[in-house]
Protein backbone atom coordinates (compact mmCIF):
# COMPACT_ATOMS: atom_id res chain seq x y z
CA UNK A 1 0.00 0.00 0.00
CA UNK A 2 1.23 3.56 -0.68
CA UNK A 3 2.49 5.75 2.03
CA UNK A 4 0.57 8.93 2.33
CA UNK A 5 1.91 11.97 3.57
CA UNK A 6 -0.49 14.72 4.93
CA UNK A 7 1.65 17.84 4.89
CA UNK A 8 0.98 20.90 6.73
CA UNK A 9 -2.13 20.20 8.93
CA UNK A 10 -3.53 21.17 12.44
CA UNK A 11 -4.46 18.51 14.28
CA UNK A 12 -7.67 18.62 15.98
CA UNK A 13 -7.25 18.44 20.09
CA UNK A 14 -9.26 15.29 20.78
CA UNK A 15 -9.86 13.82 24.67
CA UNK A 16 -7.49 13.86 27.71
CA UNK A 17 -5.56 17.78 28.12
CA UNK A 18 -2.66 17.29 25.69
CA UNK A 19 0.78 17.01 26.67
CA UNK A 20 2.99 20.76 27.21
CA UNK A 21 5.41 19.29 25.06
CA UNK A 22 2.89 18.21 22.20
CA UNK A 23 2.52 20.34 19.10
CA UNK A 24 0.22 23.78 19.57
CA UNK A 25 -3.67 23.18 18.32
CA UNK A 26 -2.80 26.40 15.38
CA UNK A 27 0.64 24.65 14.67
CA UNK A 28 1.03 22.85 11.08
CA UNK A 29 2.30 19.30 11.18
CA UNK A 30 3.10 16.37 8.71
CA UNK A 31 0.88 13.07 9.39
CA UNK A 32 2.19 10.13 7.91
CA UNK A 33 0.12 7.26 7.20
CA UNK A 34 1.40 3.83 6.45
CA UNK A 35 -0.36 0.52 5.85
CA UNK A 36 -4.10 2.71 6.71
CA UNK A 37 -2.49 3.25 9.96
CA UNK A 38 -0.90 7.01 11.73
CA UNK A 39 3.03 6.22 11.85
CA UNK A 40 4.08 9.37 12.11
CA UNK A 41 3.46 12.80 13.36
CA UNK A 42 5.73 15.88 13.17
CA UNK A 43 7.56 19.21 11.26
CA UNK A 44 9.48 17.99 7.62
CA UNK A 45 8.75 14.35 7.96
CA UNK A 46 10.74 12.53 4.78
CA UNK A 47 8.69 10.87 1.84
CA UNK A 48 9.43 7.72 0.84
CA UNK A 49 9.86 7.45 -3.12
CA UNK A 50 6.16 5.70 -2.67
CA UNK A 51 4.60 8.34 -1.12
CA UNK A 52 1.70 10.44 -2.13
CA UNK A 53 2.03 13.72 -0.99
CA UNK A 54 -0.87 15.69 -0.27
CA UNK A 55 -0.73 19.49 1.16
CA UNK A 56 -3.39 20.11 3.50
CA UNK A 57 -2.76 23.74 3.11
CA UNK A 58 -3.35 24.26 7.05
CA UNK A 59 -6.61 22.66 7.06
CA UNK A 60 -7.98 20.82 9.97
CA UNK A 61 -7.35 16.89 10.52
CA UNK A 62 -8.71 14.06 13.03
CA UNK A 63 -9.44 10.59 12.95
CA UNK A 64 -11.94 9.29 10.79
CA UNK A 65 -15.22 9.46 12.63
CA UNK A 66 -17.99 6.40 13.25
CA UNK A 67 -21.40 6.05 13.24
CA UNK A 68 -22.23 3.83 15.57
CA UNK A 69 -25.98 2.89 14.65
CA UNK A 70 -27.19 2.88 10.66
CA UNK A 71 -29.52 1.00 8.78
CA UNK A 72 -28.02 1.77 5.40
CA UNK A 73 -30.36 0.08 3.25
CA UNK A 74 -33.05 1.96 5.37
CA UNK A 75 -31.28 5.02 4.88
CA UNK A 76 -30.40 5.34 1.88
CA UNK A 77 -33.64 4.35 0.30
CA UNK A 78 -34.97 6.75 2.95
CA UNK A 79 -33.44 9.27 0.12
CA UNK A 80 -35.40 8.61 -2.73
CA UNK A 81 -38.82 8.20 -1.15
CA UNK A 82 -41.77 10.05 -0.68
CA UNK A 83 -40.87 12.32 2.40
CA UNK A 84 -43.70 12.60 4.88
CA UNK A 85 -41.83 13.98 7.34
CA UNK A 86 -43.53 17.34 7.65
CA UNK A 87 -46.91 16.07 7.92
CA UNK A 88 -49.01 17.24 10.83
CA UNK A 89 -52.04 15.26 10.59
CA UNK A 90 -53.86 11.90 8.35
CA UNK A 91 -55.30 14.66 5.68
CA UNK A 92 -51.84 16.48 5.12
CA UNK A 93 -50.52 12.85 4.89
CA UNK A 94 -53.68 12.17 2.40
CA UNK A 95 -52.70 15.16 0.51
CA UNK A 96 -49.07 14.68 -0.19
CA UNK A 97 -49.34 10.86 -1.10
CA UNK A 98 -52.37 11.59 -3.99
CA UNK A 99 -50.35 14.11 -5.39
CA UNK A 100 -47.23 11.64 -5.22
CA UNK A 101 -48.99 9.56 -7.42
CA UNK A 102 -50.18 12.20 -9.67
CA UNK A 103 -46.79 13.05 -10.65
CA UNK A 104 -46.08 9.30 -11.22
CA UNK A 105 -44.06 8.34 -8.42
CA UNK A 106 -45.52 5.49 -8.14
CA UNK A 107 -43.63 4.15 -10.67
CA UNK A 108 -40.74 2.61 -8.94
CA UNK A 109 -38.80 -1.30 -9.43
CA UNK A 110 -41.20 -2.76 -6.92
CA UNK A 111 -44.93 -1.10 -8.26
CA UNK A 112 -45.03 0.67 -4.66
CA UNK A 113 -45.29 4.31 -3.34
CA UNK A 114 -43.48 4.02 0.00
CA UNK A 115 -42.97 6.92 2.24
CA UNK A 116 -40.92 7.89 5.51
CA UNK A 117 -41.11 10.44 7.57
CA UNK A 118 -44.51 10.74 9.58
CA UNK A 119 -44.85 11.24 13.61
CA UNK A 120 -48.00 10.22 14.47
CA UNK A 121 -47.96 10.80 18.09
CA UNK A 122 -49.03 14.21 18.23
CA UNK A 123 -51.89 13.19 15.49
CA UNK A 124 -55.34 13.75 17.46
CA UNK A 125 -56.27 10.91 15.80
CA UNK A 126 -54.67 7.60 14.59
CA UNK A 127 -55.23 7.16 10.70
CA UNK A 128 -56.80 3.94 9.11
CA UNK A 129 -56.94 2.09 6.08
CA UNK A 130 -60.23 3.28 4.40
CA UNK A 131 -59.03 6.76 4.05
CA UNK A 132 -55.77 6.05 2.76
CA UNK A 133 -57.61 3.39 0.05
CA UNK A 134 -59.97 6.81 -1.07
CA UNK A 135 -56.98 8.18 -2.23
CA UNK A 136 -54.99 5.76 -3.55
CA UNK A 137 -57.02 3.12 -5.45
CA UNK A 138 -54.71 0.16 -6.78
CA UNK A 139 -51.83 1.50 -6.67
CA UNK A 140 -49.76 -0.36 -3.61
CA UNK A 141 -48.80 2.60 -0.57
CA UNK A 142 -46.43 1.59 2.18
CA UNK A 143 -46.12 5.12 4.66
CA UNK A 144 -43.21 3.85 7.18
CA UNK A 145 -43.35 6.14 10.75
CA UNK A 146 -40.17 8.48 11.14
CA UNK A 147 -38.87 6.00 13.84
CA UNK A 148 -39.28 3.06 11.77
CA UNK A 149 -41.80 1.07 14.22
CA UNK A 150 -44.92 1.01 12.08
CA UNK A 151 -46.40 1.48 9.01
CA UNK A 152 -49.60 2.44 7.41
CA UNK A 153 -50.53 0.53 4.51
CA UNK A 154 -53.56 1.05 2.01
CA UNK A 155 -55.60 -2.62 1.16
CA UNK A 156 -53.46 -2.94 -2.23
CA UNK A 157 -49.89 -2.85 -0.65
CA UNK A 158 -51.88 -5.54 1.96
CA UNK A 159 -52.71 -7.72 -0.41
CA UNK A 160 -49.64 -7.39 -2.32
CA UNK A 161 -47.77 -8.88 0.42
CA UNK A 162 -49.77 -11.24 2.05
CA UNK A 163 -51.02 -9.53 4.65
CA UNK A 164 -54.13 -9.98 7.07
CA UNK A 165 -56.69 -7.41 5.79
CA UNK A 166 -57.09 -4.78 9.05
CA UNK A 167 -58.27 -1.30 9.67
CA UNK A 168 -55.21 0.34 11.38
CA UNK A 169 -51.29 0.46 11.45
CA UNK A 170 -48.78 -2.30 11.43
CA UNK A 171 -46.65 -2.27 14.18
CA UNK A 172 -43.69 -3.60 16.60
CA UNK A 173 -42.62 -7.01 15.44
CA UNK A 174 -45.46 -7.82 13.03
CA UNK A 175 -44.18 -4.59 11.18
CA UNK A 176 -40.27 -5.60 11.13
CA UNK A 177 -41.74 -8.86 9.68
CA UNK A 178 -43.31 -6.67 6.63
CA UNK A 179 -40.06 -4.88 6.04
CA UNK A 180 -38.16 -8.41 4.87
CA UNK A 181 -41.18 -8.82 2.83
CA UNK A 182 -40.61 -5.58 1.06
CA UNK A 183 -37.10 -6.18 0.88
CA UNK A 184 -38.02 -9.54 -0.99
CA UNK A 185 -40.54 -8.05 -3.93
CA UNK A 186 -39.14 -8.12 -7.62
CA UNK A 187 -36.66 -5.16 -8.31
CA UNK A 188 -36.42 -4.30 -4.15
CA UNK A 189 -33.06 -4.88 -4.33
CA UNK A 190 -32.48 -3.14 -7.57
CA UNK A 191 -34.42 -0.04 -6.18
CA UNK A 192 -32.48 -0.37 -2.43
CA UNK A 193 -28.78 -0.98 -4.09
CA UNK A 194 -29.34 2.34 -6.26
CA UNK A 195 -29.16 4.65 -3.37
CA UNK A 196 -26.41 2.87 -1.67
CA UNK A 197 -23.43 4.48 -3.40
CA UNK A 198 -25.31 7.64 -2.59
CA UNK A 199 -25.44 7.27 0.93
CA UNK A 200 -22.09 6.40 0.93
CA UNK A 201 -21.05 9.60 -0.56
CA UNK A 202 -23.36 11.57 1.93
CA UNK A 203 -21.38 9.72 4.55
CA UNK A 204 -17.90 9.77 3.58
CA UNK A 205 -18.75 14.18 2.89
CA UNK A 206 -19.13 14.57 6.10
CA UNK A 207 -15.90 12.55 7.82
CA UNK A 208 -17.58 9.01 8.46
CA UNK A 209 -14.82 6.33 7.53
CA UNK A 210 -16.94 3.62 9.25
CA UNK A 211 -20.18 2.77 10.25
CA UNK A 212 -22.22 -0.18 12.57
CA UNK A 213 -24.54 -1.17 9.89
CA UNK A 214 -27.46 -2.88 12.26
CA UNK A 215 -30.17 -3.27 8.75
CA UNK A 216 -32.59 -6.21 9.00
CA UNK A 217 -31.38 -7.90 6.23
CA UNK A 218 -28.06 -9.69 6.00
CA UNK A 219 -25.49 -6.95 5.69
CA UNK A 220 -22.72 -9.85 5.80
CA UNK A 221 -23.95 -10.80 2.84
CA UNK A 222 -24.56 -7.53 0.82
CA UNK A 223 -21.38 -5.69 1.67
CA UNK A 224 -19.19 -8.07 -0.16
CA UNK A 225 -21.12 -7.41 -3.08
CA UNK A 226 -20.92 -3.40 -2.79
CA UNK A 227 -17.58 -3.51 -2.44
CA UNK A 228 -16.74 -5.78 -5.40
CA UNK A 229 -18.92 -3.50 -7.55
CA UNK A 230 -16.79 -0.79 -6.62
CA UNK A 231 -18.81 1.02 -3.38
CA UNK A 232 -17.14 2.69 -0.58
CA UNK A 233 -14.33 2.77 0.51
CA UNK A 234 -16.10 2.70 4.29
CA UNK A 235 -15.66 0.63 6.79
CA UNK A 236 -18.66 -1.64 8.39
CA UNK A 237 -19.61 -3.89 11.14
CA UNK A 238 -22.14 -6.17 9.91
CA UNK A 239 -24.96 -6.43 12.53
CA UNK A 240 -27.34 -9.41 12.81
CA UNK A 241 -31.12 -10.05 14.42
CA UNK A 242 -32.33 -12.95 16.25
CA UNK A 243 -34.17 -14.63 12.83
CA UNK A 244 -30.91 -15.00 11.22
CA UNK A 245 -28.63 -14.97 14.40
CA UNK A 246 -27.91 -19.27 14.04
CA UNK A 247 -26.41 -18.68 10.74
CA UNK A 248 -24.03 -16.16 11.76
CA UNK A 249 -23.31 -18.66 15.43
CA UNK A 250 -22.54 -21.74 12.35
CA UNK A 251 -19.78 -19.40 10.78
CA UNK A 252 -17.93 -19.62 14.06
CA UNK A 253 -17.04 -15.84 13.54
CA UNK A 254 -16.51 -14.17 16.36
CA UNK A 255 -16.99 -10.06 16.56
CA UNK A 256 -14.04 -8.53 14.67
CA UNK A 257 -13.57 -10.95 12.46
CA UNK A 258 -13.29 -10.59 8.70
CA UNK A 259 -16.01 -11.13 6.34
CA UNK A 260 -15.12 -13.39 3.65
CA UNK A 261 -14.73 -11.82 0.35
CA UNK A 262 -15.05 -8.10 1.93
CA UNK A 263 -11.42 -7.44 1.39
CA UNK A 264 -11.09 -6.89 5.35
CA UNK A 265 -13.34 -3.81 4.76
CA UNK A 266 -15.96 -5.49 6.56
CA UNK A 267 -16.03 -7.33 9.97
CA UNK A 268 -18.38 -9.60 12.09
CA UNK A 269 -20.50 -6.84 14.47
CA UNK A 270 -23.45 -7.72 17.07
CA UNK A 271 -26.34 -9.63 17.65
CA UNK A 272 -29.21 -6.76 17.72
CA UNK A 273 -32.37 -7.52 19.67
CA UNK A 274 -34.88 -4.89 19.61
CA UNK A 275 -36.24 -5.35 23.57
CA UNK A 276 -38.85 -2.39 23.27
CA UNK A 277 -40.71 -0.45 20.94
CA UNK A 278 -40.15 3.51 20.52
CA UNK A 279 -41.40 6.72 22.24
CA UNK A 280 -43.44 7.96 18.79
CA UNK A 281 -45.47 4.71 18.54
CA UNK A 282 -45.80 4.43 22.30
CA UNK A 283 -44.31 1.31 22.77
CA UNK A 284 -40.72 2.31 24.87
CA UNK A 285 -41.58 -0.36 27.56
CA UNK A 286 -41.56 2.27 30.72
CA UNK A 287 -41.83 2.15 34.48
CA UNK A 288 -44.92 4.31 34.40
CA UNK A 289 -47.53 5.34 32.07
CA UNK A 290 -47.24 7.78 29.31
CA UNK A 291 -49.02 10.97 29.59
CA UNK A 292 -52.80 10.50 28.12
CA UNK A 293 -52.74 6.76 28.21
CA UNK A 294 -55.92 5.84 28.82
CA UNK A 295 -56.70 5.12 25.83
CA UNK A 296 -53.39 3.08 24.88
CA UNK A 297 -53.81 -0.56 24.28
CA UNK A 298 -50.32 -1.24 26.50
CA UNK A 299 -49.87 2.32 29.15
CA UNK A 300 -46.39 1.80 30.16
CA UNK A 301 -45.56 0.34 26.68
CA UNK A 302 -44.10 -3.19 25.96
CA UNK A 303 -41.30 -5.31 25.84
CA UNK A 304 -40.57 -7.47 22.62
CA UNK A 305 -38.54 -10.35 24.18
CA UNK A 306 -39.24 -11.59 27.69
CA UNK A 307 -36.19 -11.37 29.87
CA UNK A 308 -35.82 -14.99 29.52
CA UNK A 309 -35.41 -14.83 25.74
CA UNK A 310 -33.09 -12.24 26.14
CA UNK A 311 -30.88 -13.84 28.61
CA UNK A 312 -30.73 -16.89 26.17
CA UNK A 313 -30.00 -15.07 23.38
CA UNK A 314 -26.67 -12.73 24.94
CA UNK A 315 -25.52 -15.88 26.98
CA UNK A 316 -25.27 -17.53 23.42
CA UNK A 317 -23.56 -14.24 21.59
CA UNK A 318 -21.33 -14.17 24.90
CA UNK A 319 -20.31 -17.35 24.67
CA UNK A 320 -19.67 -17.46 20.88
CA UNK A 321 -17.60 -14.52 21.29
CA UNK A 322 -19.78 -11.93 19.97
CA UNK A 323 -21.20 -8.32 21.43
CA UNK A 324 -24.70 -7.67 21.70
CA UNK A 325 -26.84 -4.63 20.94
CA UNK A 326 -29.65 -4.46 22.87
CA UNK A 327 -31.89 -1.57 21.86
CA UNK A 328 -33.86 -0.40 25.29
CA UNK A 329 -35.60 3.29 25.25
CA UNK A 330 -38.08 3.01 28.22
CA UNK A 331 -36.64 3.31 31.29
CA UNK A 332 -38.09 -0.32 31.87
CA UNK A 333 -36.47 -1.71 28.97
CA UNK A 334 -32.91 -0.54 30.06
CA UNK A 335 -33.44 -1.51 33.85
CA UNK A 336 -33.98 -5.01 31.99
CA UNK A 337 -30.97 -4.62 29.40
CA UNK A 338 -28.94 -4.12 32.59
CA UNK A 339 -30.53 -7.29 33.91
CA UNK A 340 -29.09 -9.23 31.44
CA UNK A 341 -25.85 -7.75 30.97
CA UNK A 342 -25.14 -8.07 34.62
CA UNK A 343 -26.62 -11.91 34.52
CA UNK A 344 -24.86 -13.05 31.45
CA UNK A 345 -20.98 -10.91 32.03
CA UNK A 346 -21.82 -10.31 28.21
CA UNK A 347 -20.13 -7.28 26.49
CA UNK A 348 -21.58 -4.80 24.24
CA UNK A 349 -23.92 -1.89 23.99
CA UNK A 350 -27.50 -0.41 24.73
CA UNK A 351 -28.97 1.27 22.41
CA UNK A 352 -30.92 4.41 22.42
CA UNK A 353 -31.25 4.68 26.06
CA UNK A 354 -33.73 7.88 26.03
CA UNK A 355 -35.40 7.19 28.96
CA UNK A 356 -33.42 6.42 32.49
CA UNK A 357 -33.97 5.40 35.82
CA UNK A 358 -31.22 7.80 37.71
CA UNK A 359 -30.43 4.52 40.11
CA UNK A 360 -29.82 2.81 37.61
CA UNK A 361 -26.51 4.88 36.33
CA UNK A 362 -24.30 3.57 39.03
CA UNK A 363 -25.21 -0.24 38.00
CA UNK A 364 -24.30 0.68 34.33
CA UNK A 365 -20.89 1.98 34.98
CA UNK A 366 -19.48 -1.11 36.55
CA UNK A 367 -20.48 -3.28 33.12
CA UNK A 368 -18.63 -3.29 30.26
CA UNK A 369 -21.50 -1.96 28.07
CA UNK A 370 -21.36 0.55 25.86
CA UNK A 371 -24.18 3.78 25.87
CA UNK A 372 -24.93 3.80 22.13
CA UNK A 373 -26.64 7.10 21.69
CA UNK A 374 -27.91 9.20 19.13
CA UNK A 375 -28.27 13.09 20.41
CA UNK A 376 -29.93 14.01 17.01
CA UNK A 377 -33.30 12.08 18.39
CA UNK A 378 -33.39 15.31 20.86
CA UNK A 379 -34.44 17.28 18.16
CA UNK A 380 -36.62 14.38 16.56
CA UNK A 381 -38.67 13.30 19.44
CA UNK A 382 -38.81 17.35 21.25
CA UNK A 383 -41.86 17.86 21.12
CA UNK A 384 -43.04 13.46 21.53
CA UNK A 385 -40.91 13.67 24.60
CA UNK A 386 -42.59 16.74 26.25
CA UNK A 387 -46.30 15.47 25.51
CA UNK A 388 -46.08 11.93 26.41
CA UNK A 389 -43.46 12.09 29.47
CA UNK A 390 -43.86 15.57 30.30
CA UNK A 391 -42.92 14.10 34.51
CA UNK A 392 -39.69 12.76 33.32
CA UNK A 393 -38.06 15.28 31.07
CA UNK A 394 -34.95 15.71 33.32
CA UNK A 395 -33.70 12.00 32.96
CA UNK A 396 -34.26 11.65 29.22
CA UNK A 397 -31.52 11.69 26.42
CA UNK A 398 -28.66 11.92 28.84
CA UNK A 399 -25.30 12.25 27.79
CA UNK A 400 -23.16 14.22 30.10
CA UNK A 401 -24.97 12.57 33.01
CA UNK A 402 -23.70 9.03 31.45
CA UNK A 403 -19.98 10.63 31.05
CA UNK A 404 -20.00 11.66 34.28
CA UNK A 405 -20.87 8.16 35.78
CA UNK A 406 -17.88 6.89 33.29
CA UNK A 407 -19.92 5.15 31.65
CA UNK A 408 -18.33 5.25 27.95
CA UNK A 409 -20.64 6.58 25.43
CA UNK A 410 -20.22 6.71 21.51
CA UNK A 411 -22.42 8.37 19.12
CA UNK A 412 -24.71 7.31 16.11
CA UNK A 413 -27.70 8.41 14.06
CA UNK A 414 -30.03 5.84 13.72
CA UNK A 415 -30.10 6.62 10.23
CA UNK A 416 -32.74 7.04 8.60
CA UNK A 417 -34.12 8.02 11.36
CA UNK A 418 -31.98 10.61 12.02
CA UNK A 419 -29.74 12.14 9.27
CA UNK A 420 -26.56 10.18 9.18
CA UNK A 421 -24.52 13.47 10.13
CA UNK A 422 -22.02 13.30 12.96
CA UNK A 423 -21.74 17.51 13.05
CA UNK A 424 -25.22 17.18 13.84
CA UNK A 425 -24.92 14.84 16.59
CA UNK A 426 -22.49 16.17 18.40
CA UNK A 427 -23.98 19.68 18.06
CA UNK A 428 -27.66 18.33 19.47
CA UNK A 429 -25.14 16.21 22.44
CA UNK A 430 -23.79 20.21 23.40
CA UNK A 431 -27.01 22.04 22.77
CA UNK A 432 -30.01 19.72 23.49
CA UNK A 433 -31.47 21.22 20.69
CA UNK A 434 -30.40 23.36 17.67
CA UNK A 435 -28.18 26.16 18.42
CA UNK A 436 -28.88 29.69 18.91
CA UNK A 437 -32.65 27.85 19.38
CA UNK A 438 -34.68 28.45 22.80
CA UNK A 439 -33.13 26.00 25.62
CA UNK A 440 -34.13 22.15 24.85
CA UNK A 441 -35.35 18.96 26.79
CA UNK A 442 -33.55 19.51 30.37
CA UNK A 443 -31.23 16.95 32.16
CA UNK A 444 -29.98 17.46 35.15
CA UNK A 445 -28.13 13.89 36.96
Amino acid sequence: MTDLLLRQAKLVPLGAPRDVRAPKADEPQDILIRDGQIAQVGQSLEPTPESFIVDAEGRWAMPGLWDQHVHMTRWSLSLNRLDTSGVSSPQDTLDLVQAAIARGEANTPTGFLTGWGHRSAQWERQPNVAELDAVTGSVPVVLISGDGHHGWLNTAALQRLGIPLRDGIIEEDEWFDVYALLDGLPGATTEAEAGVQLAVDVARRAGVVGIVDLEFSGSWEQWPLRFAAGCGPLRVRTGVYAGRFPEILATGRRAGDVIPGSDGWATQGPLKLISDGSLNTRTAWCCSPYAGAEHLAYPLGRPNFSKEQMLDLVAQAHQAGLHTALHAIGDAAVAAALDVFATTGATGSIEHAQLLQLADLPRWAKLPVTASVQPAHLLDDRSVTEQCWPDRTDRTFMVRGLLDQGIKVALGSDAPVAALDPWLAMSSAVHRGEPGAPPGIQSKP
